[in-house]
């Protein structure tokens, strides 16, 4: 089997699961896929991440927020922004 195939047979299983597995109706799914795998072949790749520098530190991760207890009420809602003024008239 090519690695066209295997492509094809793997978006075909992928637009079956994505549809909920439905019976029958594999010939449209198979022909789905390889027009997806041929849109693929035709797309230009685009060049690999290893070309771009590496930041030296690791970024901080956030700290998640604790939860919130289940007794407490429902904050406020946002206060409206305000209408920007008009401009006058020359």
């Amino acid at each position: 089997m090519s690695t066209e195939d295997k492509r094809i047979r793997e978006l075909a299983h992928q637009i079956w699961e994505s549809e909920g597995k439905p019976h029958g109706e594999d010939a449209r799914h198979w022909e789905m896929a390889r027009k997806l795998a041929e849109a693929e072949a035709l797309t230009p790749s685009k060049p690999k991440a290893a070309a771009k520098p590496k930041a030296s530190a690791p970024k901080p991760q956030a700290k998640a927020k604790p939860a919130a207890p289940a007794a407490s009420k429902p904050a406020p809602p946002a206060a409206k922004k305000p209408p920007a003024p008009k401009k006058p008239k020359p």
